[in-house]
């Protein structure tokens, strides 16, 4: 299954177990992200709905990619400027694309009727 997903202003076709570079998303190495702006989804040539679908995916890395160098130069002015650029990358692992699933809340253990209701005494005919 492969599903494109948007996100930092690109989009990115995926499947279960690739590696992907995006723009830089908050998160610690190791930890698990979900991506829910998915535009398209779909097995070969058939499409599904996106309906609450979700990409789970892993942080593998945050890093940097390599320098760009940035040079202006205004000819017979003596103008030149030298200026780099590193932009801040993260590295995913997509490890799941499957429907969005709702966190359930913990069963409250009712108490069961342990002590049973004192029984009515029957009313005294006088």
């Amino acid at each position: 299954m492969f599903a494109i997903v948007r996100t930092g202003g690109k989009q990115y076709r995926v499947a279960a177990g690739d590696k992907i570079v995006v723009e830089k998303l908050e998160g610690e190495a190791g930890s698990s992200i979900s991506l829910t702006d998915i535009l398209l989804a779909g097995e070969g040539s058939d499409l599904q709905s996106v309906e609450g679908l979700t990409v789970s995916a892993e942080i593998v890395a945050q890093a940097k990619a390599d320098k760009v160098i940035v040079f202006k130069k205004r000819r017979r002015h003596n103008y030149r400027r030298k200026n780099g650029h590193r932009q801040n990358h993260t590295i995913l692992k997509i490890t799941a694309i499957g429907a969005q699933e709702e966190k359930k809340k913990p069963a409250k253990a009712k108490k069961a009727d342990a002590a049973p209701a004192p029984a009515e005494a029957p009313a005294a005919e006088a």
